[in-house]
């Protein structure tokens, strides 16, 4: 069944209204596309789940805030990526960041194509890397935040912003690698 811009706009007027079969449906209506951006923050799936969860919370506390001459998706998916990162402030204590003058220079390695094929066999990789550095990188790569922007929102120098994308990209180089040498094996 395809889901009507209408029927979206009628369930944000009813979550407005504070009324819960509205927002089950919201939810529900937009839970994958919720759950893949959460996922690329989080270690495994319960803490995506977590912070998946927050983060509707807040929508749903804001949603009088939303303004419906703007799309929704959008909106909602910086409360979901900001939830991610207040998450990781509080519950898992960031480390501490690396300024840029503290890392080496990163060897450049050509890695053979392809080698995942989709978002889905990336996930399971990105999910290897430490919290800063997945952190950083989802912000970098995927939201297309520039660094001084990073720096903002994660309260750090714009040194360490680029520092922790060096090394993501590095370690994500070395997964990949690593793991073309078991499937050749």
């Amino acid at each position: 069944m395809r889901i009507k811009d209408e029927d979206i706009t009628n369930w944000l007027n009813g979550c407005r209204k504070g009324n819960r079969d509205s927002q089950r449906k919201l939810y529900q209506h937009f839970y994958g596309y919720s759950m893949s951006i959460c996922l690329r923050y989080a270690k495994n799936r319960e803490e995506a789940a977590e912070v998946l969860n927050d983060g509707w919370l807040k929508v749903f506390a804001k949603i009088k805030q939303y303004d419906p001459d703007y799309p929704f998706k959008p909106w909602c998916r910086r409360i979901l990526i900001n939830s991610a990162i207040d998450y990781h402030r509080k519950i898992r204590q960031l480390p501490i960041f690396t300024d840029i003058e503290d890392v080496p220079e990163a060897e450049y390695v050509d890695i053979p194509q392809p080698m995942v094929s989709s978002m889905d066999d990336m996930l399971p990789i990105l999910q290897l890397l430490p919290p800063v550095y997945r952190m950083v990188f989802n912000l970098a790569v995927f939201e297309e935040y520039k660094h001084h922007e990073i720096a903002e929102t994660l309260g750090i120098s714009i040194g360490a912003s680029k520092s922790n994308l060096s090394k993501a990209k590095s370690k994500l180089r070395n997964i990949l690698i690593d793991k073309r040498k078991v499937k050749s094996n």
